[in-house]
């Protein structure tokens, strides 16, 4: 069992070319008592964006914080606080933070375990 928060959760940048100014958070995985599953918090910041990709596995996606754009399939989402997503196995998709300022989109993402890349 835990409890805890995500102040107390070190954030690490994802360095790759294919992300801009994007922290990820690991919040529960197997150590910490889920045996199958990784949650993490990604934050993207000012013009930030994950990779634009495509993989063998779903995953969901819940917004806590910001505006963006989920793009789907070359099909544009707007997304915001409370907004949420079940992205399936081999669909092309990317994040991109669109708000103003220097607002961060904050989200929840899950995996199983197996196809979670660790940040470091």
């Amino acid at each position: 069992m835990i409890v805890s928060s995500i102040k107390d959760v070190k954030g690490v940048n994802v360095i790759n070319e294919a992300y801009k100014n994007v922290v990820g958070r690991v919040l529960i995985s197997p150590e910490t008592g889920w045996d199958d599953y990784v949650m993490r918090m990604f934050e993207l910041g000012k013009d930030g964006y994950s990779a634009d990709h495509q993989h063998d596995f779903p995953h969901i996606v819940f917004v806590l914080d910001g505006t963006g754009l989920l793009v789907l399939d070359g099909e544009e989402k707007p997304i915001e606080s409370g907004s949420f997503a079940y992205i399936p196995n081999n669909s092309q998709h990317q994040l991109l933070n669109k708000g103003t300022g220097d607002e961060k989109l904050k989200f929840i993402c899950i995996v199983h375990q197996e196809d979670h890349v660790p940040f470091e």
